[in-house]
């Protein structure tokens, strides 16, 4: 691929611009916008107008929103309006959205009425809902057709459709009846009819359905796209499997920030800003260090400790560490499930239950290995071996017991599992994991 984009650009360089349109035009569209992305404004522009118009509205849906501008701006009105009209609905509404306001108010000014009737209506939805995701173009039926004139149908509209794999039957007032593959009707005869083979039982969602609830549903039933109809049930379009691969993405994506202790960001890394970047870390960076105050008012709580026995202040980083690491290992395994749909906020206790005894295994194992440790480090110290040992048991019992349950809790009061990731969970663990230590310590020795 680099090699692909350094003869471009070395046609594009050299001026050579006839060229460069007729090698434009063997590449792949996505490969096109990225080679877009990585010119400058300028030159991304002028690239795009040598495309072809039924290639550059694909290549356009796959723009980044600030390259989008750029082309947007570039180009004439009738340019823009040839664009739009080409896009399927749902690629012109992502777009839509991430562009400035007097762009898109430039845009749905030069498009047709009926698009931007359907535009209008798909911006309407909730924004991270199945409404706002799907696709108006696809191929509907009438269970009173025969195969031969489906087939006929379909080649008459599929071209204007996102996918024709898969069709949907619809009776009166578009009320979603049954669905059927364009393999079962070219395996049927060409007088059936199309309720004789279609399926009415359907797999369908809202559209106020979440969209990751969306993506699973198309994952769980190995689907190539899913209906989605109104409180009535009324088709009004379809969620296709790119657009749940790419929420997937979007939510994947999410989640990890959050796990690392960050807010979302919506653009790449190297596109997005040092104060924005720095915003979004800021805030959560605060509240851990508040909460980190905690660990170090404990710590003066202890002074005399310190001062009647050094040697406890050596075990104290190993004690947080292991205790952090230990929660992190039960709730990224707990988020994970919860984002696969395999744990749900009724599991609560069934978690709670195995981690507890998966703790007591890996705790008392590293006991074990410790005791054994501070025995040949330390001679003639047996009772702060035990001391540091209990201390490690339990801390990592309530570890790995918070980490599995604080994710579910999340979950049950509305809030985002992942933000119950390895940061927070340290810091909650780190605090526990001294008290216990301290209140051992001043059972088991003398200070």
């Amino acid at each position: 691929m680099e090699r692909q984009f350094a003869d471009l650009m070395q046609l594009l360089e050299e001026r050579r611009f006839a060229a460069l349109r007729d090698a434009l035009q063997e590449e792949n569209e996505i490969d096109i916008a990225d080679f877009l992305e990585s010119l400058d404004a300028e030159e991304a522009a002028v690239v795009f107008r040598m495309l072809k118009k039924e290639m550059a509205a694909e290549v356009f849906s796959n723009l980044s929103a600030d390259t989008q501008k750029v082309i947007v701006d570039s180009i004439t009105d009738q340019e823009i309006v040839g664009i739009i009209e080409d896009l399927y609905v749902d690629d012109a509404v992502d777009a839509l959205e991430e562009l400035p306001a007097n762009v898109v108010k430039r845009i749905l000014k030069n498009a047709k009425p009926e698009t931007r009737n359907l535009i209008n209506q798909f911006l309407k939805y909730e924004e991270n809902t199945a409404g706002s995701i799907m696709t108006a173009e696809f191929v509907d039926l009438k269970r009173g057709m025969t195969v031969a004139e489906a087939i006929a149908h379909i080649r008459r509209t599929g071209e204007d459709r996102e996918t024709i794999y898969t069709c949907y039957v619809t009776g009166p007032s578009r009320v979603l009846e049954g669905v059927v593959t364009v393999k079962e009707l070219l395996l049927s005869r060409d007088d059936q009819r199309i309720e004789e083979i279609m399926d009415d039982d359907v797999i369908c969602v809202t559209t106020t359905e979440d969209r990751e609830e969306v993506a699973r549903t198309l994952a769980k039933y190995n689907l190539l796209s899913l209906p989605v109809v109104d409180q009535e049930n009324r088709l009004v379009g379809i969620v296709t499997i790119d657009d749940a691969v790419e929420v997937m993405e979007q939510e994947a994506t999410e989640d990890f920030e959050k796990m690392a202790a960050m807010s979302p960001s919506e653009k790449p890394y190297l596109k997005t800003g040092v104060f924005t970047m720095a915003r979004k870390r800021f805030m959560w960076l605060l509240v851990l260090m508040v909460s980190g105050m905690i660990t170090g008012g404990i710590l003066g709580q202890y002074e005399a400790a310190f001062a009647s026995m050094p040697l406890l202040v050596t075990f104290i980083p190993m004690l947080t560490d292991t205790g952090g690491n230990a929660g992190s290992q039960s709730s990224t395994l707990v988020i994970r499930g919860m984002a696969l749909s395999e744990i749900s906020t009724k599991d609560l206790f069934a978690v709670m239950w195995k981690e507890i005894r998966v703790s007591l295994i890996v705790g008392i194992g590293l006991g074990a290995v410790n005791f054994v440790r501070l025995i040949l480090t330390y001679p003639g110290n047996e009772m702060v071996a035990l001391t540091v040992t209990l201390a490690l048991v339990a801390t990592v019992l309530i570890a790995k017991t918070i980490g599995g349950a604080l994710p579910i809790l999340a979950k049950f009061l509305k809030a985002d599992p992942a933000i119950m990731a390895a940061p927070l969970i340290t810091t909650i663990v780190d605090a526990l994991s001294l008290i216990i230590y301290f209140t051992i310590a001043s059972h088991l020795l003398p200070i």
